[in-house]
């Protein structure tokens, strides 16, 4: 039950730091239409270089056949959004909804291997989790923020971006948690290894294709600082982690 509890605290702070992004952005949204360019820039640094650094050496050391469902990850979301750009959204001229859909599938997905990542670990041992749990829950403010930001940029209201953002990147955590939770002992460390691939190439397809070209398109004068900044954050975050 301390093992239990304890994933179950440190998945739903990750769920409440997360809301807290939203909320924040979604609640100023003069400031965060003002900035989001530069949470935008932020975030792409944090997702490429957490994916770079950490998750995809991770994935590598678990499973020889990583690099594959890496490729298939970032390949995955790809199709994605140009099935639904070529076929849904064509149809019902909702072409800018993919720019929102997509990204936030992908967030989604990784934030529920999150989930799993709080059970695999804390069933380590409680220190284990917790040292994980401090670099992991960090990156779950900005990740907030960009799903928000995504959602409203492809469409969507205010008030949907925020309960499709709470949905996908704050409650998938928990639900990631309480899913594998029974099913721990079963879960192999090459098929956590297959899944951190899958997450990976997920996020750096979210970053490289969705965040950097809405960068560039917006020509800010320190959108590369801010890049920079989340670059530095996520060496920081895996480096004290390590």
């Amino acid at each position: 039950m301390g093992a239990f509890a304890a994933v179950v605290l440190a998945s739903f702070l990750a769920c409440l730091v997360t809301t807290v992004g939203i909320y924040v952005i979604s609640k100023y949204e003069r400031f965060g239409n003002q900035y989001s360019t530069y949470f935008m820039s932020f975030a792409a640094g944090v997702l490429i270089s957490v994916s770079f650094v950490h998750i995809i050496p991770k994935s590598f050391q678990m499973n020889d056949a990583a690099p594959v469902f890496l490729l298939l990850g970032f390949l995955g979301v790809y199709l994605s959004n140009r099935l639904v750009q070529l076929y849904v959204c064509h149809e019902y001229e909702c072409v800018d909804y993919a720019v929102g859909i997509i990204p936030m599938l992908g967030i989604g997905f990784h934030s529920f291997i999150d989930g799993v990542i709080y059970s695999v670990t804390f069933n380590v041992s409680i220190l284990t989790g917790v040292l994980a749990a401090i670099g992991m829950v960090l990156h779950e403010f900005p990740e907030g923020i960009v799903t928000f930001v995504l959602l409203q940029r492809g469409g969507f209201d205010r008030k949907r971006s925020a309960i499709y953002a709470f949905l996908a990147a704050a409650l998938s955590t928990p639900l990631g948690t309480l899913v594998s939770y029974p099913f721990i002992d079963d879960i192999e460390q090459s098929t956590l290894g297959i899944l951190l691939a899958l997450s990976a190439g997920a996020l750096v397809y979210v970053g490289a294709s969705h965040l950097l070209p809405a960068v560039e398109r917006e020509q800010r004068r320190y959108s590369l600082l801010a890049l920079a900044a989340g670059v530095l954050v996520a060496v920081g975050i895996v480096l004290s982690k390590g």
